[in-house]
This record gives C-alpha cells, sequence and structure tokens, in this order.
C-alpha cells in the first residue's frame, strides 16, 4: 500500500483547530490523541472537539484513545465523526469484542502497543483489526524523541502481517520526523503519525508531501 501520513493535531493551536486541520487536508487523515489523566499523564480533549473537527474538515479522523475503560467510550468517538479509532491493548477489558463493535459502527478499528508491550501475544488478535499502531515513544506527550529500539519491534510485527496474509495497516507513532521515518518505512510500516514535524514546519501541507516522499522512498517492495 502507499504510505500515510496522519498529521497529529497535539502538535497544532488549540486555539485554532479548524484552520490547523485545513492546513494539511493533503494528508490521508489527521490524527487526534484523546487522553484521559489517568491511562496517561496528560489531558487533552474528547468527544466534543472530535465532533467539532468533523465539521470543520472533510479530512478523515483518526482517534488514538490514551484512556482508561476504552471499552466503554470507544463507540462514542465513532459517533461522535471518526473514521478510526484505536485502543490500547494494556487498557481494553475485551479487546475482540471492541474492536468488532467499532467496526460495526462503520469505523476502522485499530490496536495500540504501549513500547513495552510485546507483539506476539497479540497475534491471533490481528485478523479482528485494520490497523495496529506501535508506539515509538511513551504515550502521553507529543515532542518526545523516537526510540530507535522499537524498530525490532516494527520489523516483528509486519512479520506477523505477512504471515497470516493479512491486510493490516501498521502505523507508528512517536517521534516520527524526516530523520527517522526512512528507518520506520523500511522496517514495515506504511502509517506515521506526524505531530511536530508537521505543525512545526512553516509549510504543514510541504512537511507532509516531504514525509511521504521520504517514506515511499525507503518503502520495501511488498
Amino acid at each position: 500500500m502507499s504510505m500515510q501520513i496522519y498529521p497529529s493535531i497535539l502538535s497544532a493551536d488549540f486555539a485554532r483547530l479548524a484552520d490547523e486541520a485545513k492546513a494539511v487536508e493533503g494528508a490521508e487523515c489527521l490524527h487526534v490523541d484523546v487522553m484521559d489523566n489517568h491511562f496517561v499523564p496528560n489531558l487533552t480533549l474528547g468527544v466534543p472537539v472530535v465532533e467539532s473537527l468533523r465539521r470543520a474538515t472533510d479530512t478523515p479522523l483518526d482517534c488514538h484513545l490514551m484512556i482508561e475503560d476504552p471499552d466503554r467510550w470507544a463507540p462514542a468517538f465513532v459517533e461522535a465523526g471518526a473514521s478510526s479509532v484505536t485502543f490500547h491493548v494494556e487498557a481494553a477489558a475485551a479487546p475482540v469484542r471492541l474492536a468488532r463493535e467499532i467496526r460495526a459502527k462503520g469505523a476502522r478499528a485499530s490496536m495500540a502497543l504501549k513500547p513495552a508491550t510485546p507483539v506476539e501475544p497479540y497475534e491471533d488478535l490481528l485478523p479482528e483489526l485494520d490497523m495496529l499502531l506501535i508506539m515509538t515513544v511513551e504515550p502521553g506527550f507529543g515532542g518526545q524523541s523516537f526510540l530507535d529500539i522499537m524498530l525490532p519491534k516494527i520489523r516483528r510485527a509486519r512479520a506477523l502481517i505477512e504471515r497470516h496474509g493479512l491486510q493490516l495497516w501498521l502505523q507508528i507513532d512517536g517521534g516520527v520526523s524526516a530523520d527517522t521515518i526512512e528507518r520506520c518505512a523500511e522496517a514495515g510500516a506504511d502509517v506515521f503519525v506526524a505531530g511536530s514535524a508537521v505543525y512545526g514546519a512553516a509549510d504543514p501541507a510541504a512537511a507532509v508531501r516531504a514525509l511521504r516522499e521520504k517514506a515511499t522512498a525507503a518503502a520495501p517492495s511488498r
């Protein structure tokens, strides 16, 4: 599949979210970080902001739920307009049931793994998903440095996906930049969440295109 760039509004100007969303309309999705100050030590935004963003942009919304009890809250984000909803396996009580509920409501179901969470125990869950997110920083705050030790994990995840012949997107989130995206693409990722690398640029749309080009050039043929 082609490489996809998801700008993260965590790095955008929250006072101008509608304008910031429009600034990256060439991106495949807009990544929305939802944090509850319990699962991670940060508090961001929730369903009402997702509803507002849905009205402000035609770009699909990818909601990453860094929250406790996603089994309860994830369906509300689909109803608010999210095209994709990611829950953390560390927080989900019934991940298969939750993935199926997200899909049944019409969104793509995605499961996230923290850096210390291995992917292999969840091999049997992969067919229930549309996307798997490998965190390449500890979740909670933007602007962190990429963890190179996650590259072998990305490779192992890609190997599992290919072993089962799945049409499963492999997303990474954390420290994605012009300096790191090529290594991640070479390792097997095909969806890249980028915050400061996009919104810290003078031209966010141009930054999206440049990142996509770098990832495409580095990706092995599959």
